[in-house]
């Protein structure tokens, strides 16, 4: 028996490898098919899209923060990964009475790559997990950040806008992209207004893909109000995905970067 404290300090205890894992968290679910786990992936949630064929195939279990217990326990799985930001506590808890739950807690990539290390050991693929760290940390080292710092502010949600403080993945991001975040002094997802976005006086304001779908439509209404921001819809997946997906951002925000061009 092996004992595994995770990333909230909590501590589980498993017999062998698990054979019959519940993924609460989609990026964690796309890291799980990176390790190779594709017989022992049983349950799943409706946002875990990648990979297509396990959104297809897999037993989904509800959402991240409406999960359904009485299915997950059907399963009969001996492990489940949950995150801490991302599914609700008391759900956790209920699940623990029956199961042992991993969670991880994940804000910077560095303990996005702890997070890799550590389901790399619960699962006995410590190898893989190694290899795609190394992959991850390469191509990041490889990131020629911003040349000047612009400030961004980071849009997540709609009526209301909602942006991201200090203390979250996506503001790590923009910092490895050389980027300042413009509510860096907020905590968490708040919510602001077009006065609040005027306020800031951020140079650029990124509209991401998820999880508001932000479109042209969108960009062109919140341009006509701050004529003075430069304004671009990006890829949320890149910049708030903290499993294997990492190892394609690196080269997603060096596009971004140049994209940018120069400081004027």
């Amino acid at each position: 028996m092996q004992k595994f404290t995770d990333q909230t300090g909590y501590t589980i205890q498993l017999d062998s490898s698990p054979k019959r894992i519940v993924s609460l968290v989609p990026s964690q679910t796309e890291l799980l098919y990176a390790l190779g786990l594709e017989d022992q992936v049983v349950g799943i949630t409706k946002f875990c899209i990648h990979p297509e064929h396990w959104f297809r195939s897999k037993t989904r279990i509800g959402g991240t923060k409406r999960i359904n217990a009485e299915k997950i326990f059907s399963l009969q799985p001996d492990l489940v990964i949950a995150n801490k930001e991302e599914n609700l506590q008391a759900e956790v808890e209920l699940l623990r009475t029956g199961v042992p739950v991993w969670t991880s807690d994940v804000d910077t990539l560095d303990a996005a790559l702890d997070m890799i290390r550590q389901v790399g050991m619960l699962t006995g693929e410590n190898e893989k997990a190694a290899a795609l760290i190394q992959q991850i940390s390469t191509a990041f080292s490889q990131l020629k950040p911003a040349s000047y710092p612009e400030k961004v502010a980071y849009l997540i949600w709609k009526k209301p806008y909602m942006t991201v403080g200090h203390d979250c993945f996506i503001s790590d991001m923009l910092k490895k992209c050389g980027f300042t975040p413009a509510f860096d002094q907020l905590n968490r997802y708040p919510e602001i207004t077009v006065n609040d976005l005027q306020a800031a006086a951020a140079e650029l304001i990124f509209l991401s893909s998820e999880p508001y779908p932000f479109k042209e439509k969108d960009l062109a209404e919140l341009q006509q109000q701050l004529p003075s921001s430069r304004i671009l819809l990006v890829d949320g997946e890149l910049f708030s995905w903290y499993g294997s997906r990492l190892r394609y951002a690196p080269e997603y925000f060096q596009h971004l970067i140049d994209q940018l061009g120069p400081n004027p």
